[in-house]
């Protein structure tokens, strides 16, 4: 396990909101984005391909995303930039995910480390222990969620439309993250040097949104190389004080929406 002690860090991140309004296609609404089961678990790891710790990890939750079938068990693989400097430059990693674990760390221990877990964004640990993050997985599966939250989205030319639906409106964050499924790196140098590294639920970019409705339509960017196969979108309420998230879902793609 890697540490680091952050001091300060840069912030101001720029938060672009977009809202309209848009006919919620019920019908189209697969089970599992609507995911009757009582609770779920949102797996945030950071992991960086500079780091020999954690190559573990990212196998780790390559294991618990194929065993996950269709239960509700979201992953988002976050690649921090701290190590970039030190050997080897992770393409996927983005100085905002690296702001986001230090948001984190402000809430848990005050360190940030790779590999770091977070689930349901109240408990943090070693990316790397299965035994510990599979019992908190079952844990958080067994649980109730208070707030129910369901997603369908529509590519565009150079935009998705996400349409959400809440049973309540809250001063929670809608969070929205749009990843690849898998990708793998040969690493040339650094502490990975010579290894052939394979990812899953790579984030590549976040989007936060206010609800000031119950149902609503934001917009986001499309990266190159986006696919409806290769891709997806996965969003989540999250508590802007406190860090905690009350549900989860993905965005199932339609291919016509009814907008008023």
């Amino acid at each position: 396990m890697k540490t680091l002690r952050v001091t300060a860090i840069a912030t101001g991140i720029g938060i672009a909101i977009v809202l309209c309004s848009w006919v919620y296609d019920r019908h189209q609404t697969n089970e599992s984005n609507q995911h009757k089961a009582k609770g779920f678990a949102v797996l945030e790891l950071f992991t960086s391909e500079g780091c020999s710790s954690c190559p573990a990890a990212d196998e780790l939750i390559a294991r618990i995303q194929k065993t996950a079938a269709n239960k509700p068990v979201y992953i988002l693989s976050y690649h921090i930039d701290y190590w970039d400097g030190l050997g080897w430059k992770d393409v996927f990693s983005n100085p905002l995910f690296t702001q986001r674990q230090y948001e984190y760390s402000k809430r848990f221990t005050g360190l940030m480390y790779t590999p770091q877990l977070i689930i349901n964004g109240s408990a943090e640990f070693v990316g790397s222990d299965a035994a510990v993050i599979d019992k908190e997985i079952s844990s958080h599966l067994a649980a109730s969620s208070p707030t129910r939250l369901t997603l369908q989205a529509r590519q565009e030319s150079e935009r998705i439309a996400i349409a959400y639906k809440v049973s309540d409106v809250t001063d929670h964050k809608l969070v929205i993250a749009l990843v690849r499924k898998n990708a793998s790196t040969y690493v040339k140098r650094g502490e990975n040097e010579g290894r052939k590294l394979s990812h899953v639920q790579i984030v590549h970019r976040l989007d936060f949104f206010n609800l000031s409705t119950r149902q609503g339509v934001n917009n986001i960017g499309i990266p190159n190389g986006f696919n409806t196969t290769d891709w997806e979108i996965i969003g989540f309420l999250q508590d802007p004080n406190t860090g905690a998230i009350d549900d989860a879902a993905r965005a199932t793609f339609l291919s016509t929406v009814s907008v008023k």
